[in-house]
């Protein structure tokens, strides 16, 4: 039997997002949603929400949050910097990045800065259900337009980008498979279908391959990736 998604914490939400409509929107849509994370159902509870990056830590002093959902454009404080902050405060919550700019230099900045996740907000409902709960658990969420044409502008010097492929040498070729597949915002269970293993054997393989590379998540590794290959 499946756990009973009530019975387990729910995932504390904040949105932010300088829209009213657009926030009133994820609320609804998120608000006692349900969806699985590795451990089964599990519902989410947006706590507050905020127009403006410069709200974002007030709103967060009272409410306590798991993940922030963060939009990028905003006009105080932008997105980058409330990342930023977000990620500096003790016990930090994980930060979702939602935006609208599939190019955007911003959002390649939010990935410096610590985000977890990166989707566009034509985004299926359930995928940014999906992706709340993966940062949850700790796990890294690229939309594949995110990982195809933001993560190739992480700019990457000639050095930068001889480290990285030094570093990706030390994988074995499974090993360099799996992670080029990471690197292009697949899941566990993609990246099983694509190479004919298990889920548990990929899940195997990402932490060794995170444990060699010295790579605290998934969004680390897809950088190192990228650098190394300069696209």
């Amino acid at each position: 039997m499946r756990p009973d998604p009530a019975r387990r914490q729910a995932v504390r939400v904040v949105v932010v997002d300088d829209d009213a409509l657009v926030r009133a929107a994820l609320t609804t849509m998120l608000d006692g949603a349900t969806g699985d994370d590795r451990d089964g159902p599990r519902r989410l509870d947006v706590v507050g929400e905020a127009d403006d990056g410069g709200e974002v830590a007030a709103v967060l002093d009272a409410h306590p949050a798991d993940v922030v959902l963060m939009d990028l454009r905003m006009p105080r404080v932008d997105g980058l910097e409330a990342t930023r902050r977000v990620r500096a405060r003790p016990h930090a919550p994980e930060v979702v990045v939602l935006t609208t700019f599939d190019t955007d230099d911003e959002v390649t900045g939010a990935l410096r800065a610590g985000a977890r996740g990166y989707l566009l907000k034509d985004a299926r409902p359930d995928r940014i259900v999906a992706a709340v709960l993966a940062a949850a658990s700790g796990e890294a969420v690229l939309a594949p337009a995110v990982a195809g044409q933001l993560m190739e502008r992480v700019a990457a010097s000639s050095t930068a980008q001889a480290r990285a492929r030094a570093a990706l040498d030390q994988l074995t070729p499974r090993e360099q498979e799996v992670a080029r597949l990471v690197a292009q915002g697949a899941s566990n269970a993609d990246v099983g279908r694509e190479l004919y293993l298990s889920v548990p054997t990929v899940k195997a393989y990402v932490s060794s391959i995170l444990d060699k590379l010295g790579c605290e998540n998934r969004t680390r590794l897809a950088v190192l990736v990228h650098d190394a290959t300069g696209s």
